[in-house]
């Protein structure tokens, strides 16, 4: 079977407007679009395929500001929204948020479930388009802590609940504000700044892989380098400014 992969950002306790959200929001599909191609069109969710076909959503900021106002799309002091793209039933992306929170037991979250079985996985799980996915996250949303990685190599590397920002996957990326600088680390893990926010971790050129040996003797180690280093640890609250 194949393995299936995940991209998310993290962050806790940190209160934002609709309005905030709703740019934050637009800037993050604007820069996920520049990722491929197939991720340009977004439709909300229905009872069906063909009904969610329907519901195009244009991803700009006023139209965010009006899916936050509606009840359905809050949970407490969360605004919420889910997103699909696809050509058909089997073969889709999906994006959820969970965003805005003040809440310190909950975090506030963006991930990017693509496409695990059609054509389009060949394209995208690759560690260029899955760096530059973290990228558009860090960049839009300012997240603590993100990855991208093989959901049974977390599996088999985790032990109990997976906790954001405790734990070593295929691409990464650490806030420099709440968790400080990533110190150096054996090849062919590879380090990149992403502007002045935060820095990305990308363990392997090639696709991550849990039954590689290789990939996760490497993961390993640089598990225990960053938790050295005090980088893996649970989301801290947001700094107030």
């Amino acid at each position: 079977m194949k393995e299936t992969y995940y991209a998310g950002s993290y962050w806790l306790g940190r209160a934002e407007s609709a309005e905030v959200c709703a740019r934050r929001a637009e800037r993050f599909f604007l820069l996920l679009r520049r990722c491929d191609p197939a991720w340009t069109h977004w439709y909300q969710k229905a009872n069906s395929f063909e009904e969610a076909r329907k519901r195009q959503f244009t991803t700009d900021a006023p139209n965010f500001e009006k899916l936050f106002a509606r009840k359905k799309n809050q949970i407490f002091d969360n605004f919420v929204c889910h997103f699909w793209t696809g050509d058909n039933i089997r073969e889709t992306s999906g994006v959820d948020v969970l965003c805005g929170s003040a809440d310190l037991s909950s975090p506030s979250i963006c991930v990017l479930n693509p496409d695990n079985v059609g054509p389009l996985r060949e394209r995208v799980l690759t560690a260029p388009v899955m760096t530059e996915v973290l990228r558009a996250m860090a960049l839009s949303w300012e997240p603590e802590w993100g990855i991208a990685t093989s959901e049974a190599h977390r599996q088999m590397a985790v032990k109990g609940f997976p906790y954001g920002g405790t734990f070593v996957g295929w691409v990464m990326y650490f806030s420099r504000r709440l968790r400080g600088t990533v110190p150096p680390l054996p090849a062919p893990v590879r380090i990149e700044p992403v502007e002045d926010q935060g820095t990305l971790v990308i363990l392997t050129p090639e696709r991550f892989t849990a039954s590689n040996p290789e990939h996760v003797a490497l993961a390993a180690r640089v598990h225990e380098l960053l938790d050295r280093a005090g980088l893996l640890r649970p989301l801290q609250p947001w700094p107030a400014d």
